[in-house]
């Protein structure tokens, strides 16, 4: 028996990559383990459109050897039940929408790849005079330069293939060290090059990944956590490349019940957020993440399938099918500075405002009629200010949030990246698959990563209150994941031993992302050493006018200004940290092996407390500007000493954090 739901909008999504559909099933026993258990108490509480659910949900087979044990059979019924929820809510609304989608080309994956990194002007008639792509290429590891050399080979030989003369430089010169620097070769980060760096400390991680009892109670505090540091400093393509071996498939009885606390290591530098870069320096981290990304599945044998879907008609206003950058579009007209759709930042409001106590929080559907009603009240009276959120229901306002998300034209895990994520379940260890997130979450656009942190934060909060609500990490993930995973893109069909695999695939993706958020909003030291780099390079003589026009100026400034100055600019151990915006212009600060940005932070705040207006900690921020960086906002734990030595040309600002 078949299953296929009703829908509406939808966008139906055709790979670069084929699917390999064998990879799916790879590891799993095809012994049928018998009929599933009867449904427990805890999912008891969908009385209200569980009624007719299809029979043949009932009878798959739960493989117990399946892709990950802790989602057990109850984790299961979850998620079906959500599925017949998803498929009920459907019922009786428009007839399913296909966009036909052409298939690529020969060779047209490896050109939007080359675009997508930022590497277009490597064919075509800019080739010669590519000298941004070419101080770019040098940046790059082993491992990525493999990955580039591959597209690059392919690209180029399709292009042969029909005869159409383009000039693709062969970037093996590019990527040849000089014989003087092949032994050692260091970055701004001075973490040596990865052809000669050892993996002893990263096989003992992986090898702890693996000595995870595999035990029952999940969520049991009782039972002791492994922890592992996460290595940020060195490419994870390298790190991968490096391990005398690994699992090429992936270990199908492994326990995620005791997931690993993978711990960040104390950074002197800083930690960099997703969101700490100026736009050039992101966009620069951004084609650095794909080619990352690209070269990590290479080295693991496994292939990224990216995806496109044709340009359609959509929605250019209202509330729900409306595309994610529209409707923050229209409510940056009425907020500005918002990053996340308002009516988004309103469910979720209204949820937490009924109490994240409530037993089913998330999982007790609403009544399908009222949620109709609601959402066509909410089409007509939203922007107007009119919609009165007292009416709705805590669950009923839970419903509209997944069908928020999963109506979105352009899914929020976007169109392009939905197959990759959901292709990380396929990798081999939980760390390339917490690494490969880490990745995808940095390659997704603002609207999109905003929201999903928007997101995976509301319901961690939800875990958060388990022992009342009675919604555990897994439970929040199998309902969430088919929703998350829209159904219409759902790379099953039919209710197989395969579509079993493929829903406990995609909940344990979304129990990832759930559990180490933090983690997966933190962009690699490695990243952000290669820019640093590829800034050095690129305005060695722009820094050098720089100064040159500086000392000009300051030739022209007053004598009295210069003298009151002096100190300031000739005195080793100092640097001067400027803040404009506020009373206090700049002031000398002296470098110590214990100074933090944080201490600088309060010494300025103490010194503004007598102006008219009393500036509060959370309100500014200290950044790193110029130099070999755009600009950088600093975590109070960087110390500054260790940071002026990695970009001894920058300045030091503080600036008015801007607004969430």
């Amino acid at each position: 028996m078949s299953w296929r739901p009703n829908s509406t909008q939808r966008v139906v999504l055709t790979a670069y990559h084929a699917s390999n559909n064998k990879a799916a099933t790879t590891g799993s026993s095809a012994k049928d383990n018998g009929q599933v258990s009867p449904r427990s108490r805890k999912s008891g509480h969908y009385t209200m459109n569980h009624g007719n659910m299809n029979s043949a949900l009932d009878k798959v087979a739960f493989n117990r050897s399946g892709s990950q044990d802790s989602l057990d059979e109850l984790s299961l019924d979850d998620y079906w039940t959500e599925v017949e929820n998803i498929k009920k809510s459907s019922d009786n609304t428009q007839e399913e929408q296909h966009v036909v989608v052409k298939e690529p080309d020969e060779g047209e994956l490896e050109e939007e790849w080359l675009k997508e990194a930022g590497l277009s002007n490597l064919f075509g008639e800019s080739s010669v005079d590519s000298q941004d792509s070419m101080v770019f290429l040098s940046t790059l590891t082993k491992t990525q330069s493999a990955a580039v050399q591959k597209r690059i080979d392919t690209f180029s030989q399709t292009l042969r293939k029909k005869n159409k003369h383009h000039q693709v430089p062969d970037v093996r010169d590019v990527f040849k060290q000089p014989a003087s620097s092949k032994d050692k070769v260091e970055d701004l980060n001075g973490f040596q090059s990865t052809e000669k760096s050892e993996a002893t400390s990263e096989e003992i991680h992986e090898k702890s990944d693996e000595l995870v009892n595999e035990t029952e109670g999940a969520e049991n505090n009782d039972i002791p956590v492994p922890e592992t540091d996460i290595n940020l400093e060195i490419s994870f393509a390298e790190q991968a490349s490096n391990l005398r071996e690994f699992p090429t498939v992936r270990n199908e009885k492994e326990d995620d019940s005791l997931l690993p606390n993978y711990r960040l290591p104390q950074d002197k530098t800083g930690i960099t957020k997703i969101g700490d870069l100026a736009p050039q320096d992101m966009k620069k981290v951004t084609s650095l993440a794909l080619i990352e990304l690209t070269a990590l599945y290479d080295v693991l044998g496994k292939d990224l399938k990216l995806q496109r879907a044709a340009k359609i008609k959509v929605k250019e206003s209202g509330v729900f099918q409306v595309p994610l950058s529209t409707l923050l579009e229209q409510d940056q007209r009425k907020v500005p500075g918002t990053k996340v759709p308002l009516i988004f930042q309103n469910l979720i409001e209204q949820i937490e405002k009924g109490g994240l106590e409530t037993e089913g929080v998330l999982r007790i559907p609403g009544v399908a009629s009222r949620i109709k009603s609601l959402c066509t009240e909410l089409e007509a009276k939203f922007y107007d200010g009119s919609f009165n959120w007292d009416t709705v229901k805590q669950h009923d306002a839970a419903s509209l949030l997944k069908y928020f998300i999963r109506e979105l034209p352009l899914p929020l895990l976007t169109v392009e990246y939905m197959k990759a994520f959901h292709s990380v379940q396929y990798l081999p260890s939980k760390k390339h698959r917490l690494q490969a997130l880490n990745l995808l979450v940095i390659l997704l656009p603002d609207v999109h990563r905003d929201s999903l942190k928007a997101l995976l934060e509301f319901l961690q909060r939800v875990v958060d209150h388990r022992e009342q609500n009675k919604m555990t990490l897994k439970n929040v993930a199998m309902i969430m994941a088919p929703n998350l995973f829209s159904l219409h893109t759902s790379p099953f069909k039919a209710l197989d031993q395969v579509a079993v695999t493929s829903a406990a695939r995609t909940a344990s993706v979304m129990l990832f992302m759930i559990k180490y958020q933090k983690l997966l909003w933190t962009i690699p030291k490695f990243l952000v050493a290669q820019v640093r780099q590829q800034n050095q390079k690129k305005t060695s003589k722009e820094r050098a006018m720089r100064r040159l026009l500086r000392r000009m100026a300051y030739d022209r400034e007053k004598p009295e200004k210069a003298e009151k100055n002096a100190d300031i600019d000739i005195s080793p151990g100092f640097i001067r940290v400027q803040a404009p915006h506020f009373s206090k212009v700049s002031m000398a600060v002296q470098l110590t092996e214990d100074l933090k940005a944080g201490d600088i932070l309060a010494r300025f705040l103490n010194e503004e407390s007598g102006t008219s207006r009393n500036l509060r900690k959370e309100e500014v921020s200290l950044y790193e500007i110029g130099g070999n960086i755009g600009e950088r906002c600093l975590e109070d734990t960087t110390y500054m000493k260790d940071l002026s030595l990695l970009n001894p040309n920058a300045e030091w600002v503080i600036k008015p954090k801007p607004k969430e």
